[in-house]
């Protein structure tokens, strides 16, 4: 992995560790990912190992609970549903404990195991663990933006930046649902949805 890891910032790219288990956490980590996907089954001493190295974690809680509401719809194994259950309960009070900890946290969904464009409810899994609907959205725009290299392109609006802006009816500081329901979108200064226009 630190040789992955080596080469791949050589070139100027980026590393992310598919991790769900404490000694996979660790190990990434150590090996000097950018970030790490999930961390469900952390324990404290990959959550320390995590805060120590600046490594992201994305934690894409939504997918269990996409899970769980759809499992009918799905046809599930009930194995399937069982180990669900189980990384849902645990993933979130880990979450939970590296948020709390002062880990760096990345918005990330794991998109394809549920439909794409379901994105925004991840925001509203953090804020049941904990964040502020600010520090959740901020995961999404800062925090995604400084993981990825592009700070000086995107995640704040401002000049020089390139403009990319949704509006929604509604203030997500007090609901941070309200930002599953986008009513503009302007991507690099361009629009390309507008309900407000009809």
């Amino acid at each position: 992995m630190k040789a992955i890891v080596a080469d791949a910032h050589r070139l100027g790219r980026k590393v992310a560790a598919h991790a769900h288990g404490a000694q996979g956490v660790i190990w990434a980590s150590e090996a000097g990912v950018d970030s790490v996907e999930h961390g469900h089954l952390m324990n404290d001493e990959a959550i320390a190992t995590l805060k120590k190295n600046g490594t992201y974690l994305v934690p894409t809680l939504y997918l269990t609970d996409w899970v769980r509401e759809n499992a009918a719809q799905a046809n599930l194994p009930d194995y399937t549903l069982k180990k669900m259950r189980m990384v849902s309960e645990v993933g979130k009070g880990n979450i939970k404990k590296a948020f709390e900890a002062g880990v760096k946290i990345g918005l990330g969904t794991d998109a394809a195991v549920y439909p794409h464009g379901l994105n925004a409810h991840e925001l509203a899994a953090y804020v049941s663990i904990g964040m502020s609907p600010l520090q959740a959205i901020q995961t999404a725009t800062i925090n995604d933006a400084d993981l990825l290299g592009w700070s000086d392109k995107v995640g704040t609006l401002e000049p020089g930046k390139w403009a990319d802006i949704i509006a929604v009816d509604g203030d997500p500081l007090e609901d941070v649902t309200t930002l599953q329901r986008v009513k503009f979108v302007m991507k690099g200064g361009e629009v390309v949805k507008n309900e407000y226009g009809k």
